[in-house]
């Protein structure tokens, strides 16, 4: 990985350090850096199963939820795709301005002291299932994913920061999931038939898996899909 990238030991030897674009939220500095998935499994921790949930500051994995993960990123190394993992980090950060670029001071270098204590909020299914993959694709280390860290503020913010970032997440409808799935080939020839199909045309709601009583349509995406699956 090259220099401007990633150091995994930028300052002496405790310190990794990560190109970075700082930033306010709620008043409160936080930095989104560019990580190396290889580094990934090194540099978070999860909660022990035995603590109770009151003072743990996220859910306990579930290894069902790991597998499909692993095998979508193995699957398709050439377009899967992640959202930011969201981190606390329990220890110093040190933001470096790199004055040539940007304004005000924004974009620069973060360093982490490696003894820091970096909790996950928001992604710890991702993280497992990006480790899980490295072992049988180690080649993947090299590709990234965006982290956004904030600095620990104790038990009470980590858990207020799993609830409001998992709370106000909206699930997509299966008929949404079914239209935007252009790799999995049973959704796309549902799509395909119900746009072919004359007595589809137009009678078919694409988003919504439930029509009200003033609606025009007739069926539901997810309802043909249901129903030929089951054919």
């Amino acid at each position: 990985v090259s220099q401007s990238s990633v150091d995994e030991k930028s300052v002496g030897s405790e310190t990794y350090g990560f190109d970075a674009i700082r930033g306010i939220q709620a008043g409160r500095e936080f930095y989104v850096g560019m990580c190396p998935l290889k580094i990934i499994p090194k540099l978070f921790i999860f909660n022990d199963h035995d603590i109770p949930p009151e003072l743990r500051a996220q859910r306990v994995l579930s290894e069902y939820r790991i597998s499909p993960i692993k095998n979508y990123i193995l699957n398709n190394p050439d377009d899967y795709i992640f959202s930011s993992l969201t981190t606390s980090v329990d220890g110093t950060m040190k933001f470096i301005p790199a004055a040539s670029l940007g304004q005000g001071g924004k974009l620069g270098r973060l360093y982490i002291n490696m003894e820091s204590r970096l909790l996950i909020n928001d992604g710890q299914h991702r993280r497992k299932a990006i480790e899980e993959a490295l072992k049988e694709k180690p080649e993947l280390g090299h590709e990234m994913i965006s982290v956004v860290f904030f600095q620990d503020k104790g038990l009470k913010r980590s858990q207020q920061m799993f609830s409001d970032l998992n709370k106000n997440a909206v699930k997509p409808t299966k008929s949404l999931s079914i239209l935007y799935d252009h790799r999995d080939k049973f959704s796309k020839f549902i799509v395909g038939m119900v746009n072919i199909v004359e007595i589809f045309q137009g009678r078919v709601e694409l988003e919504k898996t439930t029509m009200s009583n003033r609606s025009t349509k007739v069926f539901t995406l997810n309802g043909i899909s249901d129903a030929t699956m089951h054919l």
